[in-house]
C-alpha cells in the first residue's frame, strides 16, 4: 500500500498549525524532538520536516508528494507547484518598505532604488509588471537592517504586524499581495497516491469550512419565523421546532463566522431570542 509524503516547516508557527491541522484530521503522528521524519499511526502519512526554502524543489523532484507552506514561498521557489487548497492559517503579506523619513509617493520612487530581499523572484516580477527599473540585493535574512546601513534604499519582505519595520525605522510602502499556508502537491503524484490525497483533502475541507462557520440556535415568535428564515437560511434549510411555550419555536441553523455580528442585530430586531452560538469542530456539505 502507498504512503502519502507530506513536508512541513521544519519549526515555527507554520510548523504548529500544520500539525494541529493534521491532527484535526484524525491522524496521530509519532514525533521527537529533532526528528526529520516520522509516521502517522491511522494513516498512510509520512511526515518530512524540511526548511521551508528547501520544499519546493523536493516536490519538484517527487521527494515528497505533498506539502503545507506559504504561498509567499511557493510564488518564490516553486510557482509551477499547484494550490490544491488554501488552508487560512499563517496570513501575511509581503510588501516593499522604505525609511520613515521618505516623502513616499508611489511605485515610482523605487525607480533607479536598491532594494534588499530575500524574495529576488517575487520581486523581479512584481517590478518588471509595474514597469519599474531597480537593482537588488539578495540577502537570506534580517533584511531590515539593508536601509540603516546604506546598503538599500527600500526592501521587500514578509509584513505580520508591521512592529518590525517600525523598530527599524522602517514604513510599509507596498503591498505586493497576501500570503497563507497552502496545501500543494507533486506533478509526480500516482493515482493511488492521489486517491490518498483526495481523502486527506476531503478531512480538510470539513474542518476549514467548520472553521468558517458557527452553529446557532434561538427562539422566535412563530410569526417571525418565516422572516427570519431569510435571514439565516442554513446549509439547505433551518431547522424549526416547536417550543413547549404556545406561539414560539426553536430555530437551529448554521451561519458564516465572518458576518455573526451583522445577522445577530438582524436576528434581535426580528424579534430573536435565548441566542446561542458554539464553534463547529467539522462540517461535512
Amino acid at each position: 500500500m502507498s504512503t502519502l509524503k507530506i513536508a512541513i516547516q521544519k519549526s515555527g508557527r507554520l510548523n504548529e498549525d500544520s500539525l494541529q491541522l493534521l491532527k484535526e484530521c484524525g491522524i496521530s503522528i509519532d514525533h521527537r524532538n529533532a526528528q526529520l521524519k516520522a509516521t502517522a499511526r491511522n494513516f498512510p502519512l509520512e511526515v518530512f520536516y524540511l526548511r521551508n526554502g528547501d520544499i519546493p524543489q523536493y516536490l519538484e523532484d517527487g521527494v515528497v508528494d505533498i506539502a503545507i507552506l506559504g504561498e509567499n514561498t511557493l510564488i518564490e521557489k516553486g510557482d509551477k507547484l499547484p494550490i490544491v487548497e488554501r488552508l487560512g492559517f499563517s496570513k501575511c503579506k509581503v510588501s516593499l518598505a522604505v525609511p520613515k523619513d521618505v516623502d513616499y509617493t508611489g511605485i515610482s520612487y523605487f525607480e533607479g532604488k536598491r532594494i534588499a530581499t530575500s524574495y529576488t523572484n517575487t520581486l523581479e516580477k512584481f517590478l518588471k509588471e509595474k514597469n519599474i527599473k531597480a537593482s537588488y540585493h539578495k540577502i537570506a535574512g534580517s533584511v531590515e537592517i539593508a536601509p540603516n546601513i546604506g546598503l538599500a534604499d527600500g526592501i521587500c519582505d514578509i509584513v505580520s504586524s508591521g512592529g518590525t519595520l517600525f523598530a527599524n525605522g522602517l514604513k510599509e510602502a507596498e503591498v505586493m499581495f497576501w500570503s497563507e499556508a497552502v496545501l500543494t502537491s507533486s506533478p509526480k503524484l500516482s493515482e493511488e497516491k492521489q486517491a490518498l490525497l483526495d481523502k486527506l483533502q476531503f478531512r480538510i475541507q470539513a474542518i476549514l469550512k467548520g472553521r468558517a462557520n458557527r452553529y446557532v440556535l434561538l427562539n422566535a415568535p412563530n410569526n417571525k419565523v418565516d422572516d427570519i428564515i431569510k435571514v439565516i437560511p442554513g446549509m439547505k434549510s433551518p431547522t424549526v421546532l416547536p417550543l413547549a411555550q404556545e406561539g414560539w419555536s426553536s430555530i437551529h441553523t448554521v451561519i458564516p463566522k465572518d458576518k455573526f455580528w451583522d445577522i445577530l442585530d438582524e436576528l434581535k430586531a426580528l424579534g430573536a431570542e435565548g441566542i446561542l452560538t458554539t464553534e463547529i469542530e467539522k462540517m461535512v456539505l
